[in-house]
């Protein structure tokens, strides 16, 4: 294997938000063996960055499911793939439609919301407060969608039904649905960063743990679930390693390594 695409949380990183010494080691020799590491998740640029920072790793990450892909040397985002604005804003009038109540935040290099978005994780002080028509004045690189009076389940059918082929529908745990543009998700992020390295599908080995990783885990020649995965994520992995609480990613890049 040459590249190592891993995802971070529920796959890398442990239940208590940390990751573990053994996982941390384990990616530093996998390096020094010549695996390249690409952190691949639904996180944003930033705090991609500070994690990679964190564990030594180089190179480029893909952030926003797939959308962003960014520099870490530099922490600049070198590409792109953006909803198209009119279909956006189309998706949000017609889920306002269907499901009132429901909040939308908007992701680019940064988060920005509507008020009664609840954030499952620490924002920045000054992250934008705005109607979502207001925030997509730009192109976003993924939709976030919550309500408090509906599953995620029910979410995720209803953002299917409306968006069809015009966007991607995906979720990575939690109480959210995030749509990305059609064609975009992690596997067609990874398989950019491997062309521009001429590295095959057969040669990758992917991570992961929820149905936003299931197309990565198809396209790699070997995936991984954690045995703390979504159920439905498990039936697309060619194996499951232990849990993200108990090193799965440090066990299997061990094996890769031990010779």
């Amino acid at each position: 294997m040459r590249l190592a695409a891993i995802d971070l949380d529920g796959t890398l990183v442990r239940n208590d938000g940390t990751v573990s010494e053994r996982s941390r080691a384990a990616i530093q020799r996998a390096m020094r063996s010549g695996i390249e590491i690409v952190l691949i998740t639904a996180r944003g640029p930033r705090s991609v960055g500070e994690l990679a920072a964190e564990l030594g790793v180089r190179g480029e990450a893909i952030c926003s499911n797939g959308a962003i892909v960014l520099d870490l040397a530099r922490r600049e985002v070198i590409r792109m793939r953006t909803i198209e604005t009119e279909v956006a804003l189309a998706l949000v009038h017609a889920l306002r439609k269907r499901l009132p109540g429901i909040v939308f935040a908007v992701e680019r290099e940064r988060l920005a919301h509507e008020p009664g978005f609840e954030a499952d994780w620490p924002l920045p002080a000054d992250t934008p407060i705005s109607d979502a028509v207001a925030l997509l004045k730009e192109p976003a690189a993924k939709l976030i969608l919550r309500h408090a009076d509906h599953e995620v389940e029910v979410l995720t059918a209803v953002a299917e039904e409306i968006a069809g082929e015009s966007a991607f529908v995906s979720t990575s745990g939690g109480g959210y649905v995030e749509i990305s543009a059609a064609g975009v998700n992690k596997a067609s992020a990874l398989a950019e960063v491997c062309e521009e390295r001429r590295i095959p599908p057969d040669e990758v080995i992917a991570f992961g743990d929820q149905p936003n990783d299931v197309p990565m885990l198809t396209w790699a020649g070997r995936g991984v679930a954690v045995a703390n995965a979504h159920p439905d994520v498990a039936a697309f992995a060619d194996e499951v390693t232990t849990s993200n609480d108990e090193d799965g990613v440090a066990l299997v890049l061990e094996g890769l390594t031990a010779n």
